[in-house]
């Protein structure tokens, strides 16, 4: 097959996306160089850290996409990871770190999605950790393992590590409208939190209650805050729309929000991104009703006030936003 029906079939497969789809790449590949990201700790609280890319505090708000953030959970008898990385360098990373706070073992890992940067490091787990993933996760990345290997490749570079990940399946899996709440101790309770698409299928958003900061690793759903916009190139748009704002309205105005890709910011932060997604419903809305083309829509919705900076909007606002709120409203409207 050519380069190009490789992608579109891996679009196919991957993402629900029409026969007739096509995935044009953005300007710069890789998005972002697994092989010279440098991962920095960020205490939140005691017990209680995230870890992120050392850029994300001056890149993000300047719209360079970042690296893939993560985290950690320090309990009473051991460690709750979330997130294991793209590849063996970054995962080593993560592990030097919480090496850095503490001794115990890595009780529990969680990856928030089924995207190779948040979970090709499973593999690496200490044997005796449990390993937990939405549903969807566990099968999708049963049955299309290399697929989505290749998938990520194609975004992020060959010789960056991904070709060694190697697939471990999960123990603990949590379905749809799901939850699923660990003690840690000390008052720490962990909630695993299955509201169904808000990214892709595959979402798992991680919500710490704590004496000292609540806490919600949000995964791809939120990518960064401002100037970024959501990655909804899983071929999904409505269901998103109506769980990110489920889970927006559930935590509160002082809650700590790790993003998927960005600085850790707060429920303020999210906005953007809730005000994106209702700015684009409506106006796909409207144009839907007024009986326009994909491709008039797409001349008609430019939504410029959102494009901040991002470096990322053209590719994703057009490519994909815009044709996946199309299809979803289109198929949705009398």
């Amino acid at each position: 097959m050519k380069p190009n029906k490789i992608i579109l079939a891996l679009v196919i497969l991957l993402s629900g996306f029409s026969a007739h789809a096509q995935f044009p790449m953005p300007d710069q590949v890789p998005i972002w160089d697994a092989n010279t990201v440098t991962l920095t700790l960020h205490k939140i609280s005691d017990n209680v850290y995230a870890v992120s890319p050392s850029t994300v505090e001056k890149e993000t708000t300047q719209g360079i996409p970042q690296a893939t953030s993560a985290g950690f959970i320090v309990g009473e008898k051991g460690v709750l990871l979330i997130e294991t990385m793209l590849n063996k360098r970054l995962y080593n990373q993560l592990y030097a770190l919480v090496r850095s706070v503490t001794k115990k073992p890595i009780l529990y890992a969680v990856n928030t999605s089924d995207h190779g940067d948040h979970c090709f490091g499973n593999y690496l787990l200490p044997q005796e950790t449990v390993l937990i993933q939405n549903e969807f996760c566990k099968e999708n990345l049963s049955k299309n393992y290399e697929n989505i290997k290749k998938f990520m490749i194609s975004l992020f570079g060959k010789g960056r590590g991904i070709e060694e990940s190697i697939y471990r399946p999960a123990d603990i899996t949590i379905a749809v409208n799901q939850s699923l709440k660990l003690d840690l101790g000390a008052g720490n309770i962990v909630e695993f939190i299955n509201v169904g698409t808000a990214q892709s299928p595959a979402d798992l958003f991680v919500y710490l209650r704590s004496p000292y900061k609540n806490v919600l690793w949000a995964g791809n759903p939120v990518i960064a805050e401002s100037p970024a916009i959501p990655w909804l190139f899983d071929g999904y748009f409505l269901e998103p729309v109506s769980n990110f704002t489920k889970i927006y309205n559930m935590i509160g105005d002082n809650d700590v929000v790790v993003p998927g890709h960005g600085r850790i910011t707060n429920k303020a932060g999210m906005k953007f991104t809730m005000d994106y997604l209702t700015a684009l419903k409506e106006n796909v809305e409207n144009a839907v009703k007024s009986g326009k083309t994909l491709e008039q829509t797409k001349a008609q919705v430019t939504m410029k006030e959102f494009n901040k900076g991002y470096a990322l909007f053209n590719w994703l606002h057009f490519n994909f936003n815009i044709p996946n709120a199309y299809k979803d409203i289109k198929a949705n409207t009398p």
